[in-house]
């Protein structure tokens, strides 16, 4: 990276701790897979799970309007943002649907601010799957139909936040190791300021970062 990009983009790490969030610069992804490796490596996620993955849409396509490297900007501005890269994963939302959804409580927002499950009382009803915008709910046990009858479709499995990691000063282990810091890490405003700061846009809409940030979706 030239020493000019290094002065336009710091650190995807600015915070850890509570009431930190994790936000995609979707800009700044490359769809390089190094964070679905660093939590797999970290967490000893098996080949056939994840709690993180890279969603390209629009692939092969240009942005409009010269915006092809700017899809946040020109999802702002409602135009096509061309083929985007976009790391999915748990954002531990604010307003988390998951939670509301959780009919035994076992989907829970941690005074810390972060989305907890608790395995003993997860049923596997999936619906938390069916209320989360952003496909964040695994189920990687589940017996495909049988949720539909039962409630048995496995234990839900998500992003953690690398809560321990965070417990001992260490950001998440996929935005410490994404090698263009397209994974931010800190409270809304400090995220809010490093995207103005890169200029780049908010790749999400207007319900989506209520849903994420709540009341400090006002900070974007």
């Amino acid at each position: 990276m030239s020493k000019s990009n290094q002065e336009v983009m710091g650190d995807g790490v600015m915070g850890v701790g509570e009431n930190t969030r994790i936000f995609p610069d979707v800009e700044a992804c490359i769809d390089c897979g190094g964070c679905v490796v660093a939590c797999k490596r970290t967490w000893d996620v098996p080949r056939d799970e994840q709690r993180i993955s890279i969603s390209t849409m629009l692939e092969g396509q240009e942005g409009e309007g010269g915006l092809n490297a700017s899809s946040g900007r020109a999802m702002e501005q409602g135009t096509s943002p061309g083929e985007t890269s976009i790391p999915m994963q748990c954002y531990h939302c604010d307003n988390a649907p998951c939670v509301s959804v959780c009919p035994t409580d076992s989907l829970v927002s941690m005074e810390d601010g972060f989305v907890n499950v608790r395995d003993s009382l997860c049923i596997g009803c999936q619906y938390c799957l069916s209320a989360c915008p952003f496909g964040a709910p695994q189920f990687p046990d589940s017996d495909e139909g049988v949720a539909d009858i039962v409630g048995s479709g496995g234990t839900m499995d998500k992003c953690t936040m690398c809560d321990e990691r965070q417990e001992v000063g260490k950001g998440p282990a996929c935005a410490e190791e994404c090698s263009t810091d397209a994974i931010l890490v800190g409270d809304a405003t400090q995220i809010a300021d490093e995207l103005e700061r890169r200029d780049s846009g908010v790749f999400f809409n207007d319900v989506a970062m209520e849903i994420i940030f709540g009341d400090d979706a006002e900070a974007f």
